[in-house]
């Protein structure tokens, strides 16, 4: 029987000083998930991970000393993209798609612009691009964000547009997805770490992208093709800050998801997943 992303088995990379729990299935190319902030293997809509599957092999996985790892915790971004290196040098991929979502999205940028060798296509999810943002996100996210536990109606604030009817029926479909999952799920972040997490980072440039500017220069040249997909009103990472960029960043593509919020691709699991498939086979990786 076929592994899904509701059946996959957890497995762990052994890496002498922690161990990276992981997930895979599917067949193709590899495509690398960095997840979200307070995320965890099974904070992913299985729907639009199983529709990856389809075309790629898909990897997700939890970062060190979170969720089903061990090791020391960090959102430190050069951390979690060394998480993401040791990772694919484990499983042995020369190559594979890097995408993340939100924080995730942070980590596949920094990823790009240090292992270009590595990446083939770079996929960002309801993220913010380097620098200084021009629109801030806004103060309800992290409000919100903070409750100790995020239900239905957290998590449709948070990803998706609750004044949207059809938003908020996507919301409760794709929260029952995640939650089908019944047996080998990551234990949740506790509150406690993840406020010690941001604790710890003394200002928004340890976990925000790029404070110099210097890997902005190095994704703006090209090296990979890029495709972000954000929601219309994604109150965490607003779009608008993507929009100077497409006349900017040479292999830039930005498709933006109406009435939706900081989760396009739990409102529209297929759709972005086809999308992103499209996106791939459609634009060639150019020579370093």
């Amino acid at each position: 029987m076929t592994d899904t992303a509701s059946t996959a088995p957890t497995q762990f990379a052994d890496l002498h000083d922690r161990k990276i729990a992981y997930r895979k299935f599917g067949s193709g190319t590899p495509i690398v998930l960095n997840v979200r902030f307070r995320g965890t293997m099974d904070s992913w809509d299985p729907l639009f991970l199983d529709e990856l599957s389809k075309d790629f092999e898909v990897i997700v996985y939890d970062y060190s000393g979170l969720g089903a790892s061990t090791g020391n915790a960090s959102y430190d971004r050069a951390s979690l993209v060394k998480d993401a290196k040791d990772l694919i040098d484990f499983l042995g991929f020369e190559t594979a798609v890097i995408g993340g979502w939100s924080l995730g999205g942070v980590v596949a940028q920094k990823f790009t612009a240090t292992h270009p060798d590595l990446v083939s296509h770079t996929v960002l999810i309801g993220t913010a691009p380097p620098g200084t943002p021009e629109k801030s996100g806004e103060r309800l996210f992290m409000e919100t964000a903070m409750h100790p536990n995020n239900g239905l109606e957290d998590q449709t604030i948070l990803f998706f547009e609750p004044t949207s009817d059809r938003s908020r029926e996507a919301a409760k479909r794709s929260l029952d997805r995640i939650e089908s999952r019944q047996a080998d799920r990551s234990p949740q972040i506790p509150e406690s770490v993840f406020m010690k997490l941001l604790s710890e980072a003394k200002d928004r440039t340890t976990i925000y992208p790029d404070p110099d500017g210097a890997e902005a220069k190095l994704l703006e040249s090209g090296i990979r093709p890029i495709f972000v997909i954000s929601g219309d009103h994604d109150i965490a990472c607003p779009v608008e800050n993507w929009l100077s960029l497409t006349t900017k960043w040479r292999s830039l593509h930005l498709l933006t998801i109406p009435q939706a919020g900081h989760g396009p691709h739990h409102q529209e699991p297929v759709f972005c997943a086809k999308t992103i498939r499209a996106f791939i086979k459609s634009h060639t990786v150019k020579a370093l």
